[in-house]
């Protein structure tokens, strides 16, 4: 099988451990980014994309995580960028990589959202509803091709320790680190579980959303925490 992973290029990020991680189940992977390192380089956004008719699983890692502001004082125009590089680009690739997969009857089709478009993200508004687009546009996808052995899946990561966060000041680590019950994710469990969704043996699991956050949506407060940890 031929992948596409979009957002590969940083060393050390989710892109380059999913890329690792099909090239290890057999896969043939080609890469976009908008930084040099990839097999493709473009702007998801606007710039012009290649057909990738030949694509049997594109996985859509690519977008931007670190655009800041509050519902209340939000520039519209970093809300716009968020969307158009989040949502649209990832609609753009996916419009490259469809009618390949339709006219062959297979495909494999993986969103990287994030936990913020189930739970928020206070600061993050335009990235929030950017990754909750993202889930719309997955259901979608997986209804209108689930007669033609294409299926369209979404990973959830919570707060990875990937290259954008362990780039951050320690602080800033510091004050994560403190918020979560099992420390950050590692972008290798990310892979893992593309992987599972991306596999020719996953064709009965379509439509679904897999979270993978070490357990930080889980209520692990209370009262008793002593006894609770035993």
């Amino acid at each position: 099988m031929k992948a596409l992973v979009t957002g590969a290029a940083r060393e050390g990020s989710i892109g380059r451990a999913i890329v690792a991680r099909l090239e290890a189940d057999g896969m043939t992977v080609v890469t976009l980014d908008r930084e040099p390192g990839c097999t493709f380089n473009a702007d998801i956004a606007v710039d012009e994309l290649p057909e990738f008719g030949d694509i049997d699983v594109y996985v859509a890692n690519a977008g931007l995580t670190t655009t800041f502001g509050s519902a209340h004082g939000m520039n519209i125009d970093k809300w716009q960028r968020d969307l158009d590089v989040n949502l649209t680009g990832t609609f753009r690739v996916l419009q490259r990589c469809l009618p390949g997969m339709r006219e062959r009857g297979f495909g494999r089709i993986v969103i990287i959202s994030s936990t913020a478009a189930t739970q928020g993200m206070p600061a993050q508004i335009s990235y929030s509803v950017s990754k909750a687009g993202l889930l719309g546009l997955m259901k979608t996808v997986a209804a209108e091709n689930v007669t033609r052995g294409i299926t369209a899946n979404a990973v959830l990561p919570g707060m990875t320790a990937s290259s954008g966060i362990l780039s951050m000041p320690q602080d800033i680590q510091d004050a994560w680190l403190d918020s979560l019950p099992n420390g950050f994710v590692d972008p290798d469990d990310i892979a893992d579980a593309v992987s599972f969704f991306a596999a020719r043996s996953s064709r009965s699991c379509t439509g679904q959303i897999l979270t993978v956050d070490a357990g930080d949506e889980l209520n692990t407060r209370s009262v008793t925490p002593s006894v609770v940890r035993r």
